[in-house]
């Protein structure tokens, strides 16, 4: 017996390690989710395509040059019949014709487009930042209501177990009391039909923490790898926001607000784009050709055998717009339509925000009242329940009471956890809407 105590004294530790979950800090829940959140991936990869298009932004100041070159084989039976009456015939007579060239066009004026152009791919990267950080912070917001939200299971499965206990006592007191015949039979079952329920409602807590947690690797982008992990017993809240400071400057830090904006300059640019491609072309040509012929035989004396020609030339082009179908009009005017699609979005998006940003500011002070409230109650609860158990023991109450006194604290506890998750839920909508979930 002595050498089993040891080993399974010596096992102890490596049972305990194995059944232990490593904790996950909330900020290392939201450093997982901005390196492998599928939605901020995708975000990304558009932003980079933008910031590729802008880098060679340059190059429409550039020339276009182009070269080609073609050799051709000929292979040729003739038959010729003069006026003079006379015939003459080759066969399979051969020749090869080869030419090059290398062409050059560089545009040197088109109405300033090309600035116009260049500018609006600047804007079109920073477009892509903006859309980038509006995505890390609402994915930061997912994480932590999804983060608190097993947080407020856990402390809820918590409560569950701290009314299993009484209930366990209430079934080891019933069955005394009914053992030297001061109970009753119906008070001993009661408890146990509780205490069971209790217990099926520890499962039920304990699969929706599961699910919980296998939502929040969804989140970080770990849901094809099984991350299992504890997380924190609290909830911590921010008391001490205030709606002046949150409505402050918030056009220049909701991320929404800004993707707005900046949608209403790019449409300026495109419209600024339309009206100077009603300016003049100008452009520079230059070439450079060359061709050989190649001729084995020939029956008119006046083909020649053999020619080359070769060199280089340029000049000037202008291109003067005059009418195109109206073309170049309905662009300015779908442009401008474009620019006030975008300046209605804006407003109604501001629109939007601050109706959010009030609602969610009164409820974030209702919610801290409500703590406030549930968390004197839940004192309340259990000095009741304490006195209700000790009334028990003593034979001076009945099981009812201890029983009502006990669900009275259940729901005390439901209460009080529903308003710290609620409360910081509020916290975390205003540091959205506000764009103060990151910095």
């Amino acid at each position: 017996m002595r050498r089993r105590f040891f080993v399974l004294l010596a096992l102890l530790p490596i049972l305990t390690a194995s059944n232990a979950q490593d904790l996950l800090p909330l900020e290392q829940a939201i450093a997982t989710a901005l390196k492998n959140n599928y939605d901020i991936l995708l975000v990304k990869n558009d932003s980079a395509a933008y910031a590729l298009d802008n880098s060679y932004s340059y190059v429409a100041f550039l020339p276009n040059l182009n070269g080609s070159a073609t050799k051709v084989w000929n292979h040729n039976n003739q038959r010729q019949q003069l006026a003079d009456g006379s015939k003459r015939a080759l066969d399979n007579a051969r020749s090869s014709n080869l030419t090059a060239s290398v062409n050059m066009n560089w545009v040197l004026f088109d109405g300033l487009k090309m600035f116009a152009t260049r500018e609006k791919l600047a804007e079109f990267q920073k477009l892509g930042e903006l859309g980038v950080r509006n995505q890390v912070v609402n994915t930061v917001a997912a994480v932590v209501n999804n983060y608190y939200n097993i947080v407020q299971a856990k402390q809820s499965l918590k409560a569950v177990e701290e009314q299993m206990s009484i209930s366990e006592e209430r079934v080891k007191l019933a069955d005394k009391k009914l053992s030297v015949g001061l109970g009753s039979k119906p008070e001993l079952l009661q408890a146990r039909v509780d205490l069971n329920a209790q217990k099926a409602a520890q499962l039920a807590q304990q699969t929706s923490i599961a699910r919980l947690i296998e939502t929040l690797n969804q989140v970080m982008g770990m849901a094809s790898k099984s991350f299992i992990y504890a997380v924190a017993d609290s909830i911590p809240i921010n008391l001490d926001l205030q709606y002046g400071e949150l409505v402050n400057n918030i056009t220049s830090s909701n991320p929404s607000l800004l993707l707005g904006q900046k949608n209403i300059d790019i449409a300026n640019l495109t419209l600024l784009e339309r009206k100077r491609e009603r300016w003049p072309t100008i452009s520079f040509n230059s070439a450079y050709n060359y061709s050989r012929l190649n001729n084995k035989a020939v029956v008119n004396p006046f083909t020649p055998l053999f020619s080359q020609n070769n060199g280089f030339n340029y000049g000037f082009g202008a291109s003067i717009p005059i009418l195109n179908g109206f073309n170049s009009k309905r662009l300015i005017q779908q442009a401008k339509l474009d620019i006030e699609y975008q300046q209605l979005s804006y407003d109604n998006q501001r629109g939007i925000i601050d109706v959010s940003l009030g609602n969610s500011f009164k409820d974030y002070e209702y919610q801290k009242k409500a703590l406030t409230l549930e968390e004197e109650n839940i004192q309340l609860a259990k000095e009741n329940v304490n006195i209700a158990l000790a009334r028990f023991r003593q034979g001076v109450s009945t099981y009812l009471e201890l029983r009502e006194a006990q669900f009275s604290l259940a729901d005390a506890y439901n209460r009080l956890i529903a308003a710290r998750y609620n409360t910081k839920l509020a916290e975390t909508e205003l540091l959205r809407l506000k764009g103060d979930l990151i910095r």
